[in-house]
């Protein structure tokens, strides 16, 4: 989709730019062309929906609810963008306050030659764009708008650093130079070649309850049936099943609206400590699913590595996209179309383990400032050989941990923080980036939100970055290259909003993760599955690079052509590569691993 003032060479542009956007070339495609304007999109897993006069032109990608029945009825009715066009023309931008669900937008007046660009508010959809004085460029994917004449196709080496900090390119940022994507729920304006930015949403957190746990717990179960039930869909479809709480909820909910048994599929793998299928087992035997299995070996990872350079439109370095695709192709080859997801749950109802490790640190700052300052911070820090005495050591740890606040203290173990950044790039490359910008990002994330509570501010980072940024990307991109769609049910709006009005101290009572969910759901879920601490898909890809010799070669092949880009120090390449043999694997071999992606990302592009 682009918007070109001359409209020269205009089909060819957008022809070679909804070529970007399919995973696969027999896609339909829609096309609508004027002097000075071109849209189109390719079909998809989730067909476009368009909307076309001669003063309006409107575009939507997904699958947009309202928030009324006579609204909804009238995009069954007519269409998803007829219906987006007459709220836009009684409500103008402020349409945005009904719409619901996933789905990126745009909007094109020829009247007013302004355009409005909207993804949803979550973030589960995407749209990037390129802005230069009267030019827009926009798309689903960053790879489209590059590709465009008009935008800049080179590689950003800030994005390249938070690559490498954070394993993706978190928004607004995007691998490539002045260009951008939006934030979830962020509606971004243009007029008269000037670009507006906001937001017409913000998840309300409250601090405070006066309902009683056993009111807001009925709410949440029927708001629960109510979110599966909105997407089950029909026989075809069937959920993933890790064995964890969310996906086991999601699948039993979806069996009790079936009445029957459903489709659930899970991923092994044969490395002690990864393999969790006997959690799943336990979820489809309690809710007599039909239960299917695929377990992911060395040569899948060598083959995934192809998919995953190839497939992203931004170099993504989370290795647990792997398991996902190949979960994804075995739910399509055994018919399954679509795909109910449990993510989200963790990020609203505090299941993340970081939130109870962070609140042992909180409690340092309770501790009066004068007796922090003269027996840990004058007295302990000094003492003399501390680091010899195990409890001393983990002592000395945590008052060092405590000391650095929220949310930067969430960074502590990042590998950009292990070691001085002078050791880890090239000084050519430091000269061209702002090595705060991540962390500039995440506080200014952690603050968005009027909750002063640390756990809320905490799963507010956590939905705008680790889940936007990361999982859902992880997620959706999988199955769509798999052939299946995907839904997450965890993310209705209805909600995620009651989420946020569960006082903090009922979703992690002590430091008891998911203390509310797993109150509202015990007489639901197995008791093996609601004692079990979270895992998922993890990928036990840092203990095969030690192991397989092809994955060793295809990781040293990718290490040598990203050391001639003269972004790493080759002595930071080399330890690197020591360490990994020395640790098992299991904490340089996510290094490795993200090195190895970025540089097949780059090299599949001719960069």
């Amino acid at each position: 989709m682009n918007w070109h003032p001359d409209g020269k060479n205009a089909a060819a542009t957008l022809g070679e730019m909804i070529r970007q956007l399919t995973p696969n070339n027999d896609q339909p495609e829609h096309r609508h062309l004027s002097q000075n304007c071109a849209l189109g999109a390719a079909g998809g897993l989730w067909d476009a929906h368009f909307f076309s006069d001669d003063s309006l032109w409107v575009a939507c990608y997904g699958e947009p609810r309202w928030g009324d029945g006579d609204r909804n009825r009238r995009a069954r009715e007519r269409g998803a963008a007829v219906a987006i066009a007459d709220a836009y023309r009684n409500h103008g931008s402020q349409l945005f306050r009904w719409l619901r669900g996933p789905a990126s937008i745009a909007i094109l007046d020829f009247a007013t030659r302004s355009a409005i660009l909207a993804i949803d508010r979550l973030g589960i959809h995407s749209l990037h764009y390129f802005h230069h004085g009267d030019l827009l460029i926009f798309a689903t994917q960053g790879n489209a708008v590059a590709t465009h004449p008009g935008a800049r196709a080179e590689i950003d080496p800030q994005g390249i650093f938070d690559f490498l900090y954070f394993h993706v390119v978190p928004a607004p940022r995007t691998v490539y130079l002045d260009q951008k994507k939006l934030l979830p729920a962020q509606c971004v304006s243009l007029r008269k070649g000037q670009v507006v930015e906001n937001y017409y949403w913000e998840l309300a957190y409250q601090d405070t309850n006066h309902k009683r746990q056993e009111e807001l717990e009925a709410e949440f179960r029927d708001l629960l049936q109510r979110s599966v039930g909105r997407v089950s869909g029909d026989a075809k479809t069937g959920t993933f099943l890790s064995g964890g709480t969310d996906s086991s909820t999601v699948t039993g909910i979806l069996s009790e609206i079936r009445g029957g048994p459903v489709d659930c599929y899970s991923i092994g793998f044969d490395v002690p400590g990864y393999d969790e299928t006997s959690y799943a087992r336990i979820a489809a035997n309690h809710f007599r699913t039909r239960h299917h299995e695929y377990r992911v070996k060395p040569p899948d990872v060598i083959e995934a590595t192809s998919v995953i350079a190839n497939g992203y439109d931004e170099p993504f370095g989370n290795s647990s996209a792997v398991p996902v695709l190949f979960c994804a192709r075995l739910a399509q080859r055994e018919g399954t179309t679509t795909l109910l997801a449990g993510d989200g749950g963790d990020e609203i109802f505090a299941g993340n383990e970081r939130y109870a490790k962070q609140r042992l640190f909180e409690l340092y700052g309770a501790v009066p400032k004068v007796l922090r300052q003269v027996l840990a911070e004058k007295l302990f820090l000094h003492l003399p050989g501390r680091e010899r005495i195990v409890p001393f050591r983990k002592l000395d740890s945590y008052i060092r941990q405590a000391r650095v606040p929220l949310p930067d203290r969430l960074q502590t173990y990042n590998f950009l923080h292990r070691t001085p950044l002078a050791e880890i790039f090239n000084e050519d490359f430091l000269r061209t980036i702002n090595t705060q910008e991540p962390l500039e990002l995440m506080r200014e994330t952690y603050s968005g939100t009027r909750s002063p509570s640390p756990l809320n501010r905490m799963m507010h980072l956590d939905l705008r970055m680790a889940l936007a940024d990361n999982d859902l990307k992880k997620v959706s991109r999988m199955c769509e290259l798999a052939g299946v769609r995907v839904r997450y049910p965890l993310l209705d709006e209805d909600l995620v909003e009651f989420a946020a009005t569960v006082p903090p101290q009922l979703q992690l009572r002590g430091l008891q993760l998911r203390y509310f969910f797993k109150q509202s759901l015990k007489d639901f879920l197995p008791r093996q599955i609601l004692a079990k601490r979270k895992h998922g898909f993890g990928l036990p890809v840092g203990r095969w690079m030690g192991t397989d010799s092809k994955l060793q070669e295809l990781v040293r092949e990718s290490l040598g052509s990203f050391q001639a880009r003269g972004v790493l120090r080759n002595s930071y390449l080399n330890d690197l590569s020591r360490l990994h043999k020395s640790d098992g694997g299991s904490y340089y071999g996510v290094m490795l691993w993200t090195l190895m992606i970025l540089e097949q990302w780059l090299s599949h592009r001719g960069k």
